[in-house]
């Protein structure tokens, strides 16, 4: 089978397909709801430190969110990407200013400058994602950066991925080095992993 053919690379041809067909007025009013039952969610309310991505004009629309945890007196953590270490450093923000930000890579945008911040004093990370799945699986755009994030020993904070219901799948091709999620929040609602269940909400 061909890097072409791999149940991964299908999974993502089939998702980019569902993101494609969302109209601009649909994405932004599924992102105001994402971002209200985030930011109405107990973990939220419990993180000091919030780190999240700085969106695609295909992904849910986290600069309501920022402001928001600015708002509430909360710390705010973007990745800065290095590219050729394959890793994140998380750096805090205080501004979503574009002239403090660059694009990197496939249209990744991330700031100029930011003081670095430790992986353990972050409570909340909003991952994103092409696709998810019921039980807390989630594809990436083949990178592994969020794995590699989620996997280090110094992170204990709740990882909450952030998505469209057009994004839902029944299953998704899973390797051992990914790392599922600790909740999932769609304009569907809130689900909650843990080890014996999924609560839903």
């Amino acid at each position: 089978m061909s890097d072409q053919t791999t149940p991964k690379m299908l999974a993502r041809r089939e998702l980019r397909s569902r993101l494609a067909g969302m109209t601009d007025e649909a994405r932004h009013r599924k992102s105001v709801v994402i971002g209200s039952l985030v930011c109405s969610s107990a973990e939220w309310r419990a993180a000091g430190v919030v780190m999240l991505y700085l969106s695609t004009p295909q992904e849910v629309d986290t600069a309501p969110i920022a402001i928001r945890a600015w708002q509430e007196g909360k710390t705010v953590v973007v990745p800065k990407v290095s590219w050729d270490q394959r890793r994140m450093l998380p750096v805090e923000i205080t501004s979503l200013s574009n002239d403090m930000m660059t694009t990197t890579g496939p249209g990744i945008r991330e700031p100029l400058t930011g003081k670095p911040v430790p992986a353990g004093l972050i409570d909340l990370v909003l991952v994103p994602g092409m696709g998810f799945t019921e039980n807390g699986h989630r594809i990436g755009r083949g990178m592994g950066f969020y794995d590699r994030f989620l996997a280090q020993p110094g992170f204990f904070g709740v990882s909450c991925g952030i998505g469209f219901s057009e994004q839902m799948m029944p299953s998704l091709p899973m390797l051992e080095h990914d790392v599922p999620l600790s909740m999932l929040v769609t304009d569907a609602g809130i689900l909650r992993f843990t080890t014996n269940c999924i609560e839903r909400r």
